[in-house]
């Protein structure tokens, strides 16, 4: 009746199965990787996929390895949160947005610099980050249970004791009393490094530091421990994994200390 031979139809059945077969493979593959990056977005799943796709001869487009992860549940829904963890409204000196006008060209050149809260069930914490512009590495970072500036500034100490160019830089922030605070200028002061920060309260003018902060959270800090030092092991596994093996888009799907080391040696051997 409808121009198709009972021979085709057991074809196409016998197609289906051996594709529904072979589509079997991806699911512990994916969730092997999830087991270390829990929310890791299907796209970024696809690139690190791809060798091990080739060598069993699978053969998906992007679009139908998203169609395969929905059919199975395994696409990511975003969260959304919001908590206010900047207090600008404050008599200590401001510093001008520097980067409005400034193109970053290599690692080490400028850090950003933001605070954002993580709770156990306990109580609330606050990690502090620092991450490097152009690399997306997380190069410091303090857990504490306020956000004194002497807290704040831990994060800042350990960056430096990570950084292996002695170029000009310029730390980021936002306006928050945390980093307009004596003492944590003082240790820009030490490390000369340029201070700079947004323009008022605008989350937009640090959107990179609000972008890792996100990641984190989102993407590995998504189980809540039971103590602060459990979070602490936590915090420093998931950063680990953050810098070593996610994949970034604005990296052409490189991870961040790849981009650091790489970018810095390359320049060190231009130097001498």
């Amino acid at each position: 009746m409808f121009g198709i031979s009972r021979q085709a139809i057991y074809q196409a059945r016998a197609r289906a199965l051996n594709r529904a077969d072979e589509l079997a493979q991806l699911k512990p593959m994916v969730l092997a990787i999830r087991m270390r990056m829990p929310r890791l977005g299907t796209r970024k799943l696809y690139y690190l996929l791809q060798s091990d796709l080739k060598k069993m001869g699978i053969k998906i487009g992007r679009d139908a390895f998203f169609d395969y992860l929905r059919s199975e549940h395994l696409l990511i829904r975003p969260k959304k949160t919001y908590t206010k963890t900047t207090n600008s409204k404050h008599w200590l000196h401001k510093h001008p947005n520097l980067l409005k006008e400034h193109k970053v060209t290599r690692p080490e050149e400028v850090l950003v610099s933001d605070i954002t809260y993580v709770k156990t069930r306990e109580r609330t914490h606050y990690l502090s980050l620092v991450t490097d512009a152009c690399s997306r590495k997380i190069m410091g970072y303090h857990l504490s249970e306020d956000m004194a500036a002497e807290q704040v500034v831990k994060a800042l100490k350990m960056a430096m004791k990570h950084r292996r160019s002695q170029a000009p830089m310029i730390h980021h922030s936002d306006r928050g009393l945390q980093y307009c605070a004596a003492v944590y200028q003082n240790e820009l002061q030490k490390h000369q490094v340029t201070p700079s920060m947004t323009d008022g309260y605008d989350c937009y003018q640090n959107a990179l530091a609000e972008r890792v902060n996100g990641i984190l959270k989102n993407e590995f800090l998504i189980e809540t421990c039971n103590t602060a030092s459990e979070l602490q092991l936590l915090i420093k596994q998931s950063i680990e994994t953050y810098n070593n093996l996610r994949p970034h888009l604005s990296l052409n799907y490189k991870t961040p200390n790849f981009i650091h080391e790489k970018t810095l040696e390359a320049i060190a051997s231009r130097v001498h």
